[in-house]
């Protein structure tokens, strides 16, 4: 055998993307300069590593577990370049990090001042839905996700960063009373969910368990983004996260509904596998965090404490 790591590197790219003509845009190259990449990496197997079907490709089993082994040796190439570069003094080397997509608010606050620290990092991050979250950390991907619902399905070690505050929301052509609503509002009113295994609709489900209410599902929707969109045209209602509403409130374009015993509470989390064994980039991060946690939240995240019932009246009057 006779690949090479940019040969290991441009498969991993095109199993990623599934297909040659996005993983020659990824990774800045002419699609006949991938394809070459591949040919010379298939030559050297006498099983095929994917198949083409029409103008689709497909890998096979054998391409993903080559690309799992491919995976696990880059992981160690790039422990061994951080290890290098350690000891002249620069910290290098990729952070893989994969989020839930309402943690696209949360995480680019953890990020920054790192990332400016160390310039010789690549960071590497994924915003996708909870399943591929729990997917990348099963197959061990990534160094670290973001998560408000811990996966019951993996043993993992964690860093609890914040509270993630869920609160019921409407558009700003709803009327308010001025009073606070009780809880049973949730059944009265059509309810916008996110889509199945969404951080935000597990929380907001065992809630509802709990009071065993029944309500009146609207849509189902697969993005935060969706989710205000259709809330702002007063299609329906939704519990959603504080912190991925603030520029619609501060704007007026939707309106807090103050209930009895809300907001709904989770906790945001930094996760890893159990017993994982982190790089020097990943290990240095994880210091980092827990360190400068506190500091991150109070500067970044300080304007977004609204559980005091006082000010939640005061946001949804402004």
């Amino acid at each position: 055998m006779n690949y090479t790591l940019h040969q290991l590197r441009v498969l991993l790219k095109v199993i990623e993307a599934g297909s040659i003509t996005k993983a020659a845009e990824s990774l800045h190259l002419s699609q006949p300069a991938v394809s070459i990449q591949i040919k010379k990496l298939q030559d050297q197997f006498e099983i095929p590593l994917m198949e083409v079907i029409g103008r689709k490709i497909f890998i096979t089993d054998f391409g993903k577990e080559i690309g799992e082994s491919a995976q696990k040796i880059i992981n160690e190439v790039d422990v061994i370049d951080s290890k290098a570069a350690a000891h002249k003094g620069r910290l290098t080397g990729r952070l893989k990090i994969t989020v839930v997509s309402t943690g696209k608010y949360v995480i680019p606050s953890f990020l920054s001042d790192f990332m400016k620290q160390h310039q010789g990092i690549e960071l590497v991050l994924d915003v996708t839905n909870r399943a591929r979250v729990v997917e990348s950390l099963m197959r061990n991907e990534v160094d670290f996700a973001l998560v408000s619902v811990l996966p019951e399905q993996l043993q993992v070690e964690e860093i609890k960063l914040m509270e993630n505050e869920l609160f019921l929301v409407g558009s700003n052509k709803i009327s308010l009373s001025g009073n606070e609503e009780e809880e049973s509002i949730l059944q009265q009113v059509p309810l916008i969910f996110r889509e199945k295994g969404s951080g935000t609709r597990n929380t907001l489900e065992m809630f509802l368990r709990d009071k065993k209410f029944s309500v009146k599902k609207k849509m189902e929707l697969t993005s935060n983004e969706a989710v205000k969109q259709a809330v702002m045209a007063d299609l329906g209602y939704a519990v959603m996260p504080l912190i991925g509403i603030r520029n619609e409130l501060e704007k007026g374009d939707l309106q807090i509904i103050p209930v009895k015993d809300f907001p709904i509470k989770s906790t945001w989390r930094l996760i890893w596998l159990n017993n994982k064994r982190l790089s020097p980039v990943a290990e240095v991060y994880r210091q980092y965090i827990l360190q400068e946690k506190e500091t991150l939240i109070k500067e970044k995240f300080g304007d977004v404490q609204f559980s005091d019932s006082a000010q939640v009246e005061r946001t949804v009057e402004t």
